[in-house]
């Protein structure tokens, strides 16, 4: 029986009007955001949180992922590069070898560097308005893997983090790359990181009394990176010195987060269950 898989090479581009590129890539990334605060807001009101707190929260985040997951794609995986090419780290351009510049975008962003970025930004918005930090995560953490969903669809659409070759009848090829069948390993994180953000909205819709104090937080980085530890093992490396590693980067990176989150999670129920009995 000969298995016919999907053929997979849509343009990353959407449509450039005048030069301005509008791509899958940039359209999904805003689509989840704005889906993220949007739910946040709603949140924050049924929190009885001030108004003008959403949109502090939505600058100081939106600023934190992005820098922070620039940031750690080029420190973490291309660092000999970047740190050689500094300017590229910052600006969406490549320099050219024979004089000039070319307008690339913003080619590699790494989610853990994305969450580092957060964490620090969400610091920075607790302290200019006041409101608790370990509540700030607990309710940004209720709806982060729905915008990890949406950047995951995004790495599908431009044919980019592939996985690995397989016989699987739901393979895909991605002709971008070569004509060999692939895990969809896009859609498995997306499919994921859905599934963890309907886990977090039904503990917060229905349990949120008991459940405080971190909780959420902590829960988030322990579902969110052991998905990624253990879709890693059908992915492609990213980068070349990755193929000596019996845990790539992306793992490596991932059990830290794991870690942090099982002891927040930890601190959460006993943090609750110690104010319960005290009132």
């Amino acid at each position: 029986m000969t298995l016919t898989y999907i053929h997979w090479s849509p343009d990353p581009e959407i449509i450039n009007i005048f030069g301005i590129s509008i791509r899958y890539y940039g359209l999904l990334f805003v689509t989840g955001i704005i889906l993220c605060i949007s739910m946040l807001d709603k949140i924050f009101k049924r929190e009885n949180i001030p108004p003008g707190n959403i949109e502090k929260l939505s600058m100081y985040g939106v600023v934190g992922i992005i820098i922070g997951a620039r940031l750690g794609h080029c420190l973490f995986y291309e660092p000999s590069y970047y740190l050689s090419h500094p300017i590229e780290m910052i600006l969406p351009i490549q320099v050219l070898e024979e004089g000039g510049v070319k307008f690339t975008g913003y080619q590699g962003l790494a989610s853990h560097g994305g969450a580092l970025g957060l964490i620090v930004a969400l610091i920075l918005y607790s302290r200019k308005t006041k409101h608790a930090i370990i509540d700030t995560i607990d309710l940004i953490a209720v709806v982060a893997a729905l915008g990890g969903g949406f950047i995951r669809l995004a790495n599908f659409m431009n044919s980019e983090i592939i996985g690995m070759p397989t016989s699987k009848p739901w393979g895909i090829i991605f002709e971008r790359v070569d004509n060999i069948p692939r895990h969809p390993a896009q859609l498995y994180e997306a499919l994921s990181y859905f599934l963890i953000f309907g886990i977090m909205f039904y503990l917060y819709k229905k349990h949120r009394e008991r459940l405080k104090n971190g909780f959420y937080f902590g829960l988030v980085l322990v579902l969110i990176f052991t998905a990624r530890f253990i879709i890693e093992f059908v992915k492609e490396d990213q980068v070349g010195f990755e193929n000596r590693m019996t845990f790539n980067m992306g793992q490596l990176l991932s059990l830290p987060y794991i870690l942090f989150g099982l002891g927040f999670l930890i601190y959460g129920l006993l943090t609750t269950k110690k104010l319960s009995v005290q009132q």
